[in-house]
């Protein structure tokens, strides 16, 4: 256990040290700024793949069923996409904003959360199910996380054309154009993602029959989210809307996202206690 908080206390003092180098870049330009950032941040990738594998070990199968680890996997993909998208121009301020959330989820899951043992033993026939259940949200909300960056982007540059403010900042975004499509690539994948993680979810509970956690404030939250990305999708298609209009919908959705996520205290389901 000593090794376990080692390693996660070294990867959060690399990430934070990463990102320094990030946002030196991201307020004025600076190859070498840049290229550091990026480095340590691989260093953070493959610390964070040490500690899955030890609690994988320790664990006996892959650690999941928890927020606090539902949480580090968030953490883990948005490191691996900010890597990826690192790769392409004028996608400096999504990384930084993306590796912001997942420090964020790693310190939050540091102060807040405990890693515990499997507490879904109980949902003994479904437990399969409710592997898949969670793995799919956590796709599905790293999906969203991605489009809600480039919304949040995109109203940014948007106001700054408006008041034609023009700066070295504006210049290094994408266009108004392809941030509304990577919005929509992000939307087209996390929402049926979230989709049929209710599905799956919905079938664990009949499967178990409790009944009542059909009424689980959590699910009755995640559908209303998932319509409202639903919502976005058809009107993206048919209505063709603007793309400010689109970015506003986006990041609506992903709010409620995250009440859903603050609402694990009053659910019962998502507890996580295996009742």
């Amino acid at each position: 256990m000593a090794l376990d908080m080692l390693i996660y206390d070294s990867m959060i003092y690399v990430f934070a040290l990463s990102l320094l180098f990030v946002f030196s870049d991201g307020i004025r330009r600076n190859v070498n700024a840049k290229r550091t950032g990026t480095g340590l941040l691989v260093v953070v990738l493959l610390l964070q793949l040490v500690y899955m594998g030890i609690r994988t070990w320790n664990e006996g199968h892959l650690p999941i069923f928890v927020t606090y680890d539902f949480l580090f996997l968030f953490s883990f993909i948005l490191v691996l996409i900010s890597l990826i998208l690192s790769r392409y121009q004028h996608a400096e301020f999504a990384v930084l904003l993306l590796n912001i959330i997942s420090f964020a989820a790693l310190v939050l899951n540091k102060l807040w959360m405990q890693p515990t043992d499997d507490p879904l033993a109980n949902w003994h026939t479904v437990h399969g199910l409710l592997l898949i259940h969670i793995a799919l949200a956590n796709l599905g909300f790293v999906a969203m996380t991605v489009a809600a960056v480039f919304s949040g982007l995109y109203l940014f540059l948007h106001r700054k054309l408006k008041i034609k403010k023009w700066n070295d900042t504006i210049r290094r975004l994408p266009s108004l154009e392809m941030m509304d499509r990577y919005t929509h690539k992000a939307l087209l994948i996390g929402t049926p993602l979230l989709g049929v993680s209710i599905v799956v979810a919905v079938i664990s509970i009949i499967a178990e029959q409790r009944w009542r956690l059909l009424l689980d404030t959590k699910v009755l939250v995640t559908a209303i989210a998932l319509c409202v990305y639903i919502v976005f999708l058809m009107s993206k298609r048919w209505n063709q809307r603007s793309g400010l209009v689109m970015a506003k919908w986006a990041l609506v959705g992903y709010a409620l996202l995250i009440l859903n996520f603050l609402l694990n205290s009053w659910s019962v389901f998502h507890q996580w206690t295996g009742e």
